[in-house]
Parts: structure tokens; sequence; C-alpha cells
């Protein structure tokens, strides 16, 4: 990442300690955007922190190290570890981003909730990842952290938007799922079209004020889960074209993040 000016503007993107959250904070620091880094890892005890997969020990990587890496290049960038579950967060995080790096103009809602969930019995999916039945706590986590935190971070950059005067901004969220939902990971999926309509809604609301609003659906993208069962599958499949990097998927990100996407908005783009 090299060194770049600044542009005046501060994205706050979730979910930033790693993966598709690592590689956007890094990206659009180098294009000279200020970033607020939030994450959330495993609670101890929660067999996530501990768990030897390549997966979840990047989900316990902490915030500071990707901050620690844009500043190294000259940029500039804070990380916050919060809950997004919790209603309150949002606020906060934007009175944080305002106090340290200035008003957010662009959102990357990328954090998610993951739980793997289903409405069968089966113990495991096709690549050997443990099931759990869809319960009260599944659903709520991931709506919670997928759908109502998406929905309130909106909902804050609009209001302080509104209140500053502005007249340009950019929200990104990433999806997953398709037309027959999410078998597997219900309510992932469900969540995620939930925010899907929430950001879509937001391009014909807030088109008004200079805010565009699109939606990014990821191919299969190697956050280290992905193993060679997996790239075995997406290499037979008609419909998965590529196992992309972290920084491919960005890449598109920070594009819809920039003055030369003025003109695309209210969309659900498709990465293959």
């Amino acid at each position: 990442m090299r060194e770049t000016s600044s542009t005046g503007h501060v994205a706050l993107v979730t979910g930033a300690n790693q993966g598709i959250g690592a590689a956007t904070a890094r990206a659009l620091a180098a294009r000279g955007v200020a970033v607020l880094c939030t994450y959330l890892r495993p609670p101890p005890g929660s067999g996530e922190g501990d768990a030897p997969d390549p997966y979840h020990a990047a989900r316990s990587t902490d915030g500071a190290e990707v901050v620690a890496e844009i500043r190294r290049a000259g940029g500039r960038a804070e990380a916050f570890e919060a809950d997004l579950g919790d209603p309150a967060v949002p606020e906060r995080l934007f009175d944080l981003a305002e106090h340290r790096l200035g008003p957010v103009d662009i959102l990357v809602n990328n954090a998610s909730g993951w739980i793997q969930d289903t409405f069968t019995p089966d113990p495991a999916d096709r690549f050997d990842r443990p099931l759990r039945p869809v319960t009260a706590e599944t659903w709520s986590r991931q709506f919670s952290v997928d759908a109502m935190a998406p929905a309130l971070l909106i909902g804050e950059l609009a209001r302080r938007h509104r209140a500053r005067g502005a007249d340009w901004g950019r929200i990104v969220g990433l999806t997953s799922g398709g037309e027959l939902g999410f078998p597997g990971e219900v309510s992932y999926g469900a969540a995620k079209a939930a925010q899907t309509d929430y950001t879509l809604s937001a391009a014909a609301e807030l088109a008004g004020l200079g805010i565009t609003a699109n939606v990014v659906r990821p191919p299969v993208t190697d956050t280290g889960w992905v193993t060679d069962e997996v790239r075995r599958f997406v290499a037979a499949s008609p419909t998965h074209f590529h196992v992309a990097d972290p920084a491919e998927v960005a890449r598109t990100i920070v594009f819809l993040a920039s003055d030369e996407a003025a003109l695309i908005t209210g969309n659900v783009i498709t990465l293959r």
C-alpha cells in the first residue's frame, strides 16, 4: 500500500480486523481515505478464539494490526472493538469517528454475526462444517449484526449528513445467498436479504442528498475457510467461477465508494 494524500473522506468499515473488511480498509486508506475500523473478536470460551483453523484464527485478530499497517504506509486510521448487536453502538461509532477522523461519508457494512444454522437434522454441511438448528439465539445474533446494525448505521449516516448539509456520500453493503435463500445457512441468508433491502431503500431515499448505496455479493472468497474441497466444488460449479482473494473484492467496494461511481446506485453487484 503506497502513501497517498488525504481525500478529505472518512470511512467506517465494520468487521475490519480480517478478510474483506480489512482488505477494504487498507484499499480505502491507500486512496487517502481516513478509516475507522470496527471489529469484534469471539469472546473467550466461545470455542472460536482457540480454534486452529485459519478462518477462526483470523476472526480473533486485533483490529489494531490493520490500523498499524495503514499508518505505516502513511494513512490515517483508528480501530474500535464493539458489538454491533448492541443498538447503542452505531451512534457511538459515528461520534468516535467524528472526534478522531472527521465526519463519516463512506459506510461499508461488512461485519457479520455468521452462525451456520439449518432446518434439517444434518450435523454438517457438504464441506464438513458443523450445522446448528435454527433457534431464537441463532436468528437474533445474525439479524442484530447483519440487518439491524446496517439499518441503524445507514440511518445515523443519513441523519448526520442532512444536519451538516453534506452533498456526497457512499454506502456499500455485503450480501450472500440467492433466489432460493441460503440452504444450510438460512438465518445468515435471510439477514443478508434484509440488509440488501435496507440498502436499496437507502439508494432511493437518499439520492437527493448525493448518497449512493449499493450491495456487493462476493464470490467464494478465501478468508481462511476455503479448503481444497471447496476449491474443487467451485471448479465444478456452473455458477461459481472463481475463488477470490479479499483484496479482489475490496477493489470493487472501493470503486463504488469513489467519485467515478457517482451514477452507480441501487444495485446488487454479483462478483463471480
